[in-house]
């Protein structure tokens, strides 16, 4: 495999990602920390940076629209919901886990 093939793949795995996680309003993003210590917001900082690594300027409102689909205030007012005392609490330790 080219480079250039590596990069379309890699290109196609993340579109789907980003699709899933669109169709996947139940999951919210402190389960996604919970679980994989990344969610939506993560993705679209990375996708930020990666922007401004290649000279393209995409603030983060920008960013965390392609990666939600939709204005980042339209989803939480849409899907979020409040997190419990256990998701919280594992989301301490998962922190913590990373420092």
């Amino acid at each position: 495999m080219n480079l250039e093939q590596k990069i379309k793949i890699e290109s196609e795995v993340f579109k789907k990602i980003i699709k899933h996680l669109q169709n996947r309003t139940d999951v919210q993003n402190i389960d996604l920390m919970n679980l994989s210590g990344f969610c939506r917001n993560c993705l679209s900082r990375w996708y930020s940076e990666a922007a401004e690594e290649t000279g393209i300027k995409i603030d983060k409102d920008r960013a965390r629209e392609i990666v939600y689909g939709m204005p980042h205030s339209v989803w939480k007012e849409k899907y979020q919901t409040d997190a419990n005392e256990d998701q919280k609490k594992n989301f301490k330790n998962s922190i913590a886990k990373d420092h």
